[in-house]
């Protein structure tokens, strides 16, 4: 086993960067160097050159690129942390780079700056809520991240709440802190989530499955019954139906969902319609 680590190991250091563009859909490794597309004319006519990002160099090139989750840039280089399909989502408003991040299957949640997530309050202290949200440490909330929060009108928080907002920081080097309103100061159906409804965790890969937009299992579940459902990054489904039954009958459906195929899907759906 140490042999062939080695050899691995050897390999990886040995191979060159390779452009991000051509290996979308592909597994990367970590350590490896990714390059980027450039959008700035070269030497040929239409043709595009690759380089590895340049953070300080003299020319500001035009291309603005995004790294989401499992890369990292060190220096004038982007690299792979993490293990999986490098995948990219264009910009919109036709500029150019967009977001290039890797997905992976991993059980503990790392945050990530923007990230909407569902957390648990275990503590307060002082002005600043503790807030557990699954990662390696809690996060903090100020009593001032909330919309209308001020110094005399503090919001009604009290430990065991859920609350439901978004990473402002989050990084290897510092606490993570979140916030429950947007850019513009609004809450944007973030904040303390009610007291009734159920609290269930399921895999970061599900989550992003029922989060894609040409997702249909939440189309299908929302004919079933009314409910309420909230999504959360770390992990976290917040779900409530009319009744407990029809709420752990939801519940248990999200969780079955990711190991069914789409037939399997609707032969249960439509059983619990006829019922």
């Amino acid at each position: 086993m140490a042999e062939r680590g080695l050899v691995a190991s050897e390999s990886l250091a040995g191979c060159r960067p390779r452009a991000a563009r051509t290996v979308l859909g592909q597994v990367v490794l970590p350590g490896e160097e990714l390059l980027l597309p450039e959008q700035e004319e070269t030497d040929g006519p239409g043709v595009a050159g690759e380089r590895p990002l340049r953070l300080n160099a003299g020319v500001r090139s035009r291309l603005r690129v995004v790294c989401g989750p499992g890369l990292r840039r060190c220096g004038d280089r982007l690299l792979v942390t993490k293990c999986g399909r490098l995948r990219h989502k264009e910009p919109g408003c036709g500029s150019s780079g967009g977001i290039y991040w890797v997905d992976s299957q991993q059980k503990r949640y790392v945050p990530v700056k923007g990230d909407h997530v569902i957390g648990i309050v275990t503590a307060k202290s002082g002005d600043i809520f503790k807030v557990d949200v699954g990662g390696s440490e809690p996060a903090s909330l100020s009593y001032l991240a909330f919309e209308g929060a001020t110094k005399r009108n503090r919001p009604n928080v009290q430990v065991g709440d859920l609350i439901y907002g978004q990473f402002v920081v989050a990084n290897k080097d510092m606490e993570p802190e979140m916030v429950c309103i947007d850019s513009c100061g609004r809450a944007n159906g973030m904040g303390v989530i009610g007291q009734d409804g159920l609290l269930f965790k399921v895999t970061l890969g599900l989550i992003r499955k029922l989060l894609a937009p040409d997702c249909e299992i939440i189309q299908e579940v929302g004919k079933l019954y009314p409910l309420e459902i909230v999504f959360g990054m770390n992990g976290r489904i917040w779900v409530k139906a009319k009744t407990i039954q029809q709420t752990l009958i939801l519940a248990n459906i999200l969780e079955a969902c990711e190991h069914m195929t789409a037939d399997q899907r609707k032969q249960i759906f439509a059983r619990l319609a006829e019922s």
